[in-house]
């Protein structure tokens, strides 16, 4: 998928790819593979600016996301939820700061130092 085709989505659409993207990128990054981790990320930055575009409602539906059984989706929801549910976004942060190994762990505690410092820009 390329980031222009984003646009193209419907919202339920761009939340099952954001939650699915979300875990395949922390498994390429584990993987050694961090060019696909990457192009990840772009497409993650590119459905979160758009949920954004198309308003509150479809930013909403990112809040089912905190649930995931997925440890990567989990924080990358909550990052992207933190401007708008920033009680909901802490406590799933603070959960994987403790409990999610390597990586995640480390990117959701840095997440959650950087935001309570105000020097967390958004995606």
């Amino acid at each position: 998928m390329r980031k222009t085709e984003v646009k193209k989505l419907l919202t339920e659409q761009l939340i099952e790819k954001a939650r699915s993207l979300s875990a395949e990128r922390w498994r390429a990054i584990y993987a050694g593979k961090p060019k696909e981790g990457n192009r990840m990320f772009d497409l993650l930055v590119a459905i979160r600016r758009e949920l954004r575009k198309r308003g509150m409602e479809a930013q909403s539906q990112l809040l089912a996301l905190l649930d995931d059984p997925d440890p990567g989706t989990r924080c990358w929801a909550a990052v992207s939820v933190l401007e708008f549910a920033p009680d909901e976004a802490e406590r799933v942060l603070t959960e994987l700061a403790r409990s999610a190994g390597g990586l995640v762990g480390f990117s959701a505690e840095w997440t959650l130092e950087e935001w309570k410092a105000g020097t967390l820009k958004p995606l």
